[in-house]
């Protein structure tokens, strides 16, 4: 199945306040149900036992409301994990009032070199072309001190005929649109490992996740 690229009405928010904020809701169940959490808390766990941390702070890229950050954070508290999290996105809307957020374009991040510990991202990375994913990830690299994460979709057929089976239970036309074509535009594991070779990451560990998710720890430096 190779890669298409479509592009996704919610990225310019292309419909009316209502259908955006349906497809927010439809993301935030997605993540909730089908891998978006509970991998992304599984990426972070790993950073803190090999690095020997109990408290992270992290910048979370494209974060929109910032549920999975928050949701995140809850979950990593009842491990004994303390995140401190500042969100990021391109448009206030998305960001919904919420605070320590900035607005800020992903490829070219407001902050100084080694501002936090962890860079992350979930749902993102499949909306970049590679000479853009390479572009943020080397971004994130620069911003981070241990590592950045990625979370996202794996392009496969069985799960885009899983996405089209679920079309009634979305809320949003949006949504209809955009969740097929957000795998058809998604890359696989292997397409992932070799645009990583490029960034200058000390180590890349991928990992795969429940329902077609992706897990990628771009480490800064070894140990």
């Amino acid at each position: 199945m190779r890669r298409i690229v479509i592009p996704e009405l919610l990225d310019t928010d292309a419909g009316t306040p209502a259908e955006v904020r349906g497809s927010l809701r439809d993301l935030r169940f997605f993540n909730s149900r089908f891998g978006g959490i509970s991998s992304t808390t599984r990426l972070i766990e790993q950073v803190a036992l090999q690095t020997g941390t109990r408290s992270l702070s992290l910048l979370e890229v494209a974060a929109g409301t910032g549920y999975v950050a928050g949701r995140t954070g809850y979950r990593l508290r009842h491990h004994g994990i303390a995140l401190n999290t500042t969100l990021l996105d391109r448009s206030r809307a998305h960001l919904n009032g919420s605070e320590r957020s900035v607005v800020a374009d992903a490829r070219a991040l407001p902050f100084a070199d080694a501002s936090f510990d962890l860079v992350s991202s979930n749902l993102f990375v499949h909306h970049l072309e590679p000479d853009e994913l390479i572009e943020f990830v080397r971004e994130g690299l620069r911003v981070c001190r241990r590592a950045v994460l990625i979370n996202d979709l794996i392009r496969h057929p069985l799960h885009l005929f899983l996405v089209y089976a679920g079309l009634p239970l979305y809320r949003s036309r949006l949504t209809r649109h955009d969740a097929p074509a957000s795998v058809r535009r998604a890359y696989t594991v292997e397409e992932m490992r070799g645009m990583l070779a490029g960034t200058g990451a000390a180590r890349l560990d991928l990992s795969r996740h429940y329902l077609f998710r992706m897990g990628v720890i771009i480490w800064k430096e070894h140990g």
